[in-house]
């Protein structure tokens, strides 16, 4: 069990240990730095180790949010999965988890703010604490630099009748900080998944102000409110010595007044070549923006599922891909993801649109899906779309056999992977590496069938054509059904096909007995590579995903499940 465990998820392991060594060492090393180093000596006399934890955060903060947005950068992750380097399993599969890599890049993000907040709240009381009259020695002479001419301040709180807070939202660095704090509460707690599913647009809206996010970062350090000894006076002013005899300090040549300086910033160095890519990524948006998309094509499915079929000039696709859709006369800023339906060897591409928010309801309302009349072609709003991009369902094709397991809408993605097998087929010439798909659906309404069925149906018809019927082995779960259709189901259940969707293949009632199957597929198909590729809830996932692991052999000659999840 450890064995397989290791083989499927070492590589994911070996790279999140990587993450989090890289962050430990840049703590460490930075907060080993402030302790030391000589020109923050003074600086550690009020402040003492608050300092260095403070410090050594924002470091691992600045790290964290140049990562930040790697993961969400799509051209970037759909150029890197087409290139040699990432040719080999593992390494793509990788880049099917960047959206649990961006998650867990933020949760890096907030650890970090939090001890960074902490930390100078501290600095500050103490820097206030040092300017009160029972403050003495070291500390309370430091605080008084800077009141007369040609002395630089250490201690940015120059009276102690004065409030903290205030003060520090006087600086670039308070207001700044402020700014930056709100703006990833606001982020992260409208990315919840009960955001997510109440609101959609709430958690785009919100997720966007990262955009201040990155500005007020970039230039939180402007204000040099960390200062330390200037590298001139420390070549004058001895502090090994002279912090001792602080009180001669204006009176005894080798001991000048020491001179301070704030902290050149550093963020916008990290952030500045990540921010640069992802606005490339939104210049290419909006130049694909720009152009025409010609909606051939509309159907409304029952279920609420709205069938577009577009064409758009230089468009190219593979099975599994997908693509963002804007309607600007619903939202000018809104883009949402829909995997691809149709096959590469058609001359149109399309999408499957379910109503599940508020923008997709008003989606299939603009375009007469919800009990309106047709609309004429002309009368349709504009879509915009940019795209296509790779998912993990374009590795079906790799293994030699696949397995391929929906639940509800998300049968969407497999449309174009049974399609292309379908044009395939037809093909005498083509040469596929993949021998045997299983194909299973679990679905709790029997009206979603209907639009899927006639796939199923012409892929069924074609395979006992070509002699392939081995090829595709499909499995349709049905989860609900009431009286009058467990009735009908019963009355027919000795007919040539089945009553729900048509197909020869009889449609199951429940669920899928998931150790069974696997059991049966590891046995017809020993010493083989099989890929596993769902679309779903997180429930059915994480068994799906156990299962691989239970199922796949130790041994590198045995049988061997790789998980690939669809995910946006």
């Amino acid at each position: 069990m450890m064995g397989c465990w290791i083989l499927h998820e070492g590589l994911s392991t070996i790279l999140i240990l990587s993450w989090l060594g890289v962050n430990l060492y840049l703590f460490i090393d930075t907060f080993c730095w402030y302790e030391e180093e000589e020109s923050f000596h003074y600086t550690r006399a009020i402040l003492g180790s608050t300092l260095a934890w403070a410090r050594a955060s924002a470091l691992c903060l600045n790290f964290n949010c140049m990562l930040i947005l790697l993961p969400i950068s799509r051209n970037l992750i759909s150029f890197i999965r087409g290139s040699s380097i990432c040719c080999r399993g593992p390494w793509r599969r990788q880049l099917d988890k960047n959206l649990k890599f961006h998650k867990l890049v933020a949760y890096g993000i907030a650890v970090n703010a939090a001890i960074h907040i902490v930390a100078h709240l501290f600095n500050m009381e103490r820097y206030h604490l040092s300017q009160t009259e029972e403050a003495k020695g070291l500390p309370a002479a430091l605080s008084k630099l800077g009141d007369t001419p040609n002395e630089t301040y250490l201690n940015p709180i120059r009276t102690f009748h004065t409030n903290t807070i205030t003060e520090l939202l006087k600086t670039i660095a308070g207001i700044t900080g402020l700014v930056i704090s709100l703006a990833l509460i606001l982020i992260m707690t409208s990315s919840t998944k009960f955001i997510r599913q109440v609101s959609y647009e709430l958690f785009w809206y919100t997720h966007h102000v990262f955009i201040i996010f990155f500005i007020s970062l970039a230039i939180h350090g402007a204000g040099r409110i960390v200062r330390g000894q200037t590298p001139e006076s420390l070549s004058l002013h001895n502090v090994t010595f002279c912090r001792d005899h602080y009180a001669e300090w204006q009176t005894a040549a080798q001991c000048p007044v020491p001179q301070f300086s704030g902290k050149e910033p550093s963020a916008w160095k990290w952030v500045s070549g990540p921010v640069v890519l992802y606005a490339c990524e939104r210049i290419i948006r909006f130049w694909r923006f720009q152009q025409e998309v010609v909606i051939t094509k509309v159907v409304s499915h029952p279920s609420g599922v709205l069938e577009l079929h577009m064409k758009k000039r230089g468009f190219k696709m593979a099975p599994g891909q997908y693509v963002l859709v804007q309607c600007p006369a619903i939202s000018p800023l809104e883009w949402h993801p829909f995997t691809l339906t149709s096959a590469p060897q058609e001359d149109f591409f399309s999408v499957h649109i379910r109503a599940a928010g508020d923008w997709t309801r008003a989606l299939l309302t603009a375009f007469g899906a919800e009990g309106q009349a047709p609309k004429e072609p002309w009368s349709l709003p504009r879509l915009a779309v940019d795209g296509p991009f790779g998912a993990a369902l374009t590795d079906v094709f790799r293994y030699p056999v696949s397995v391929c397991v929906a639940a509800g809408i998300g049968v969407t993605p497999f449309a174009a992977l049974l399609k292309s097998i379908w044009y395939q087929c037809c093909d005498s010439q083509a040469q596929l590496k993949l021998s045997k798909v299983y194909f299973y659906w679990i679905c709790r309404d029997a009206r979603a069938f209907e639009w899927f069925a006639d796939l199923l149906l012409s892929l069924e018809t074609r395979m006992s054509e070509q002699g392939k019927t081995h090829f595709l082995s499909y499995h349709i779960f049905l989860t609900g059904w009431d009286e009058n259709q467990a009735i009908h189901i019963a009355l027919h259940w000795d007919g040539n096909t089945d009553v729900i969707t048509g197909l020869k293949q009889k449609t199951f009632y429940g669920r899928p007995h998931w150790n069974n199957e696997f059991k049966r597929i590891a046995y017809n198909h020993p010493s083989s590579s099989i890929g596993v590729f769902f679309c779903g809830p997180k429930a059915l996932s994480k068994t799906l995903r156990r299962m691989c692991h239970l199922y796949s052999s130790a041994d590198p000659r045995g049988v061997h499940f790789y998980y690939n999840e669809e995910s946006f």
